[in-house]
């Protein structure tokens, strides 16, 4: 799954149309250069990419500066939702897709968003019980030389517990109405 993907058609299919220099310029205004790895040209790589895929479209401007604009097609809507649903519920070690994710979770209904989370926490509990036998072997692990080895398998139960936890707050502020999601900006009960 493609952080730069998910983040250049979230940023058209907000906006009427994008140019990779407005694109480029959002993503900024959002740090995404320091939690998803964005450089200048991903975006481009991505636009040409995701045009040549039919999910983009380059639209004729008066522009005098020569820039393309593209608009999302429904074939990259349904891709933008695609990706947007596995940011969401997936328990991956890659904060920068869950990231992008969180950026964009207001263009899905309520509902959803909550069940799209409440499956990642299903998704973490299982990635800390799979951890947590390792962790109690670990801490008897005497091999000379390796000594430091159970740090990692503590790292990751504690990744995941603390992923877990902050999961379920988002889930609980979410339930108690926290932020405006889609389906309550326009009435409608699933994305468009």
């Amino acid at each position: 799954m493609s952080t730069t993907r998910l983040l250049v058609l979230g940023v058209v299919a907000g906006r009427d149309t994008a140019h990779g220099y407005a694109i480029h310029h959002e993503l900024l205004s959002w740090n995404a250069q320091e939690w998803a790895n964005v450089k200048w040209g991903s975006i481009y790589h991505a636009l040409r990419q995701l045009t040549k895929e039919g999910k983009l479209e380059a639209v004729s401007g008066e522009d005098p500066t020569g820039r393309t604009d593209y608009r999302i097609t429904p074939k990259g809507r349904a891709e933008f939702l695609e990706l947007l649903r596995g940011a969401l519920s997936s328990a991956g070690p890659h904060a920068d897709l869950l990231s992008a994710g969180l950026a964009f979770m207001a263009a899905l209904p309520r509902s959803e968003v909550i069940e799209l989370l409440e499956r990642r926490c299903g998704a973490l509990e299982k990635e800390r019980d799979d951890i947590a036998p390792v962790v109690g072997v670990a801490d008897g692990w005497e091999t000379p030389g390796t000594e430091h080895v159970p740090e990692l398998f503590h790292l990751w139960y504690s990744n995941a517990d603390h992923a877990l936890t902050w999961t379920r707050g988002l889930i609980e502020r979410l339930r108690a109405g926290a932020y405006t999601m889609a389906d309550e900006l326009t009435g409608e009960t699933r994305p468009r």
